[in-house]
């Protein structure tokens, strides 16, 4: 199993998510203090790893189901469910994501 866990900013919500192998797609478990995640969590519970992983065929369904929920763009978390998803499918190496984001004046 892969876990990603993502502190999304100011906002201040922190969301795990758990991505699980099964056959052909990887199973999602996703606990968010936010409520636009915890909605698009009750949606996306599987997806195809191979579709997450590209713009071909559609688009990750992560993205697709994210612009449904999720009202902010910049938000991390639909790419922490990817990439939860690209580890757990041995697309990806478990290496930690960073933004670092200032503003000088």
């Amino acid at each position: 199993m892969a876990k990603a866990e993502v502190f999304a900013g100011i906002c201040g919500f922190k969301t795990t998510i758990e991505a699980k192998n099964a056959d052909d797609v990887v199973k999602l478990a996703i606990q968010s203090d936010c409520p636009a995640i915890t909605r698009l969590a009750g949606q996306l519970t599987e997806v195809d790893p191979f579709q997450e992983i590209t713009y071909r065929r559609g688009g990750p369904l992560t993205f697709q189901v994210s612009t449904k929920y999720c009202s902010h763009t910049a938000c991390p978390v639909p790419v922490g469910i990817i990439k939860a998803v690209e580890v757990e499918a041995g697309l990806a190496l478990p290496l930690d994501v960073t933004i670092k984001v200032s503003k000088d004046g």
